[in-house]
């Protein structure tokens, strides 16, 4: 399971049992820590995921700033809840890639607003699957 978690929400993304394609599956609203983890737990067990892929927005330098820091400790938590294989993942630039393939494709404001989240997380998650997949070669 991919999460790209945000300031406002937490893109969720899942891969199909072969690990090679990434999909967006839904977006939790950020609130609490524990109902945001509840949330994102059903949704693994529906699936029967079994590691998390969690997006890690470093600066542009490689360094990481308060938002990476937030990144890591929302694994940490998340592995208090449930340990599981946890990996962070660069993931530098993917809402930006993803809002300018939703602005290609003339998506409106409101719209991108909707989807963004999720599809960064399948685009994150698809270069983590891509990375393992060039490993195994």
């Amino acid at each position: 399971m991919g999460l790209d978690p945000g300031e406002k929400r937490i893109g969720v993304a899942v891969s199909d049992t072969t690990l090679v394609i990434a999909s967006s599956l839904d977006t939790v609203s950020r609130s609490k820590f524990a109902a945001d983890a509840d949330a994102i737990l059903k949704l693994f067990d529906a699936r029967q995921c079994a590691g998390f892929v969690i997006g890690l927005p470093l600066n542009m330098d490689g360094s990481t700033g308060p938002s990476a820091q937030a990144a890591h400790a929302f694994a940490r938590n998340m592995l208090a809840k449930r340990d599981v294989p946890l990996l962070l993942w660069d993931e530098r630039l993917s809402t930006a890639a993803v809002t300018r393939t939703l602005i290609e494709g003339d998506a409106t404001r409101r719209r991108r607003g909707e989807v963004v989240d999720k599809m960064a997380a399948a685009y994150m998650l698809q270069g983590a699957l891509d990375a393992m997949q060039e490993r195994r070669a």
